[in-house]
């Protein structure tokens, strides 16, 4: 059975690219531009990961990822963050990530940090 990620990514380049990454390693993936509904989205999808940029359009990862611990039903999901912003490294365990890829990434650094939070 393939695991199942949740992404949210703003900008539409990198969450496309991102989508094909995941789909060509054999992920089920769904991708969306916002985290407005995340709890029902995560209800829906039933996600075995989170993949979260810090900076959505109208949100902040981190503040998300929080909820996303705080809720009982949801807070053994590995969530890892994605930012193009190295400063943010350590504000990323505040907010109760597992881990963080930074922009620009490579396929094989995206893919081993995904395995070792699935494994």
């Amino acid at each position: 059975m393939s695991k199942r990620i949740l992404l949210f990514e703003d900008e539409d380049d990198v969450r496309t690219s991102i989508e094909m990454i995941l789909d060509k390693s054999g992920y089920v993936v769904k991708g969306y531009a916002a985290a407005d509904d995340v709890f029902s989205l995560i209800d829906d999808f039933k996600p075995d990961l989170i993949l979260m940029d810090i900076r959505l359009e109208k949100e902040d990862g981190r503040d998300i990822c929080r909820s996303i611990r705080g809720n009982e039903s949801t807070s053994t999901i590995p969530v890892i963050m994605v930012s193009g912003i190295p400063e943010v490294y350590n504000s990323i365990s505040d907010a109760g990530a597992n881990d963080i890829v930074l922009k620009p990434f490579d396929e094989a650094t995206l893919l081993q940090r995904i395995e070792r939070q699935l494994n």
